[in-house]
């Protein structure tokens, strides 16, 4: 075969393989397919299929990129310091977003883990809930006042809606809603406590609020999600929780002066 066939066919198929490797050459500058490629993945994690009109859309984005920054370079805004500085401070954040990525991925949150945690979850809240109703006001001689009117037959609904200084609650009839002994102050909650259903507290309760005339409407054993319903959210805290930790030891560790 002809030398000059030859040279011909190796520059060919070398030419082939350049143009493999970048997306297009722009005013003499190749652009590398490998900038496609990152921001495809980043379409990829936005849960977007790849479509071929996507790929085109992320070919011309490459595109007009590399021409924009080829004229930002030729005003040479690439040779400021607020520019370096700037270019600096996001290869920090993209270094240290995957430095906490890889010490999530080395250290996962397991099943057994999650089940912990919902386990301690529930014997910390798990018990009675109590729905109550209660009308607060600033003065023991009104809060005696009310409590007559309502064993005179007055509907405790209507007396909360007028008198209770507890506007939310007292805009539903003083209704407090399910919950735990523990979500109260303690004056309140030892008072309710020792009430039976549907009964009334015969003398107003003080706490730092006011006084309370409290009323037990309901008692149930605390209604807690199943784990299933819950396991995204455990998850997620005990991510962050770790990463925390991560954080907190990488400093202490650390020599600063």
């Amino acid at each position: 075969m002809n030398k000059s066939l030859v040279a011909a066919a190796v520059l060919a198929g070398f030419a082939t393989f350049a143009s493999a490797q970048n997306i297009a050459i722009i005013n003499g500058k190749p652009v590398p397919t490998a900038r496609a490629d990152a921001l495809a993945q980043l379409v990829a994690r936005s849960g977007r299929p790849m479509t071929p009109e996507i790929q085109k859309q992320i070919r011309e984005e490459v595109i007009s990129r590399e021409i924009f920054m080829q004229e930002a370079q030729q005003r040479g805004l690439d040779a400021t310091e607020d520019y370096r500085s700037r270019v600096e401070l996001e290869r920090q954040t993209i270094l240290i977003r995957d430095l906490f990525a890889d010490q999530q991925k080395k250290n996962p949150v397991t099943d057994a883990d999650i089940k912990a945690e919902y386990d301690k979850y529930v014997a910390a809240n798990g018990g009675k809930e109590y729905r109550a109703r209660h009308i607060l006001v600033d003065k023991e001689d009104q809060a005696k006042a009310l409590i007559t009117q309502i064993k005179k037959g007055a509907k405790f609904d209507v007396v909360a809606k007028k008198s209770s200084k507890d506007t939310g609650s007292g805009a539903n009839g003083g209704d407090l809603d399910w919950a735990q002994a523990g979500n109260y102050v303690k004056e309140f909650a030892d008072a309710m406590v020792k009430l039976t259903k549907g009964k009334m507290t015969d003398a107003p309760v003080q706490s730092e609020h006011g006084w309370h005339i409290i009323r037990l409407d309901d008692v149930r054993e605390a209604q807690l999600p199943k784990l299933e319903q819950v396991k995204p959210q455990i998850a997620q805290q005990l991510q962050q929780q770790r990463l925390a930790a991560f954080q907190q030891e990488l400093r202490a560790k650390a020599k600063i002066e």
